[in-house]
């Protein structure tokens, strides 16, 4: 099973031609299931977590930020939502969304989105976050993986085949927040999730937030991982085990980069 997670820089920069670099990166990765972050709505009904599943054949579930306000005044256009989409080759047979806690002065609306996937022999429990940036926002971090890690428990249920956890989670592989979601919950219902990454190559080149990307500004951060798939503990005769794990989206389409974000790429074993 191919898994896709990536951030797609909502509407920022140019936004109109990187939709189409977005569509193309997919389209040639022919994924089973992506988790999206940072995906805009309009007003007017376009959507393009939609408008990329119709492209590609795949299923859509999508969850809109509750509170986009902050986001809107980025860009001054208030008629734009952000949020979270799963695309998927199988339907999408139940869902559900969990606004992160955050303190008032650092609330934008950010979610994580569930969608049962019914995959042939094992329904797939996917999950796809977005945590609060900023290197001061590591406790709010830590909050919202301990809230996320809550909510993959309660719905890890029926299925043989381990939760698969994707997103943004702002952080570094050996940041509290990160280590927190690969600990097992104390009451023994969280998975103790596994970083797709360090049970593929390691030592592949894996920034998501790279420095040679002209839509990030350079910095201490620039080289970062912060862009994650997190599986369960494979279930039997090795199911949801990890086989690769690589980046795309790091470079130019017909000479646009698509996002601020590499996306990162996993083949797990079905």
């Amino acid at each position: 099973m191919r898994v896709v997670t990536w951030n797609l820089w909502w509407r920022f920069g140019p936004w109109a031609d990187r939709q189409k670099a977005i569509l193309a990166v997919l389209r040639d990765l022919e994924p089973d299931v992506v988790g999206l972050q940072e995906v805009w709505a309009a007003d007017d009904g376009a959507n393009l977590a939609e408008w990329l599943a119709g492209e590609l054949g795949l299923h859509c579930a999508w969850a809109a930020s509750e509170a986009p306000g902050r986001w809107q005044r980025r860009i001054g256009d208030d008629t734009v939502g952000i949020g979270n989409a799963v695309l998927s080759r199988w339907p999408v047979v139940e869902r559900a969304a969990l606004r992160l806690p955050a303190p008032a002065d650092l609330d934008d609306g950010r979610l994580a989105l569930y969608a049962r996937l019914d995959a042939p022999g094992h329904p797939v429990p996917f999950f796809t976050a977005h945590l609060n940036s900023g290197a001061h926002a590591s406790a709010v971090r830590r909050e919202q993986a301990a809230a996320l890690a809550e909510f993959v428990a309660g719905r890890r249920h029926g299925t043989g085949f381990p939760p698969v956890v994707t997103g943004d989670f702002n952080a570094a592989p050996d940041s509290a927040e990160i280590l927190l979601l690969g600990r097992p919950a104390p009451d023994g219902r969280g998975p103790a999730l596994r970083d797709a990454w360090a049970h593929a190559d390691p030592s592949a080149p894996s920034a998501t937030w790279d420095g040679t990307n002209p839509y990030i500004p350079h910095g201490p951060a620039a080289g970062a991982r912060i862009d994650y798939i997190h599986v369960g503990p494979p279930g039997p005769a090795g199911l949801g085990r990890v086989r690769t794990a690589h980046r795309a989206g790091d470079g130019p389409v017909d000479g646009v980069w698509p996002s601020d974000h590499a996306a990162v790429v996993a083949d797990l074993a079905r």
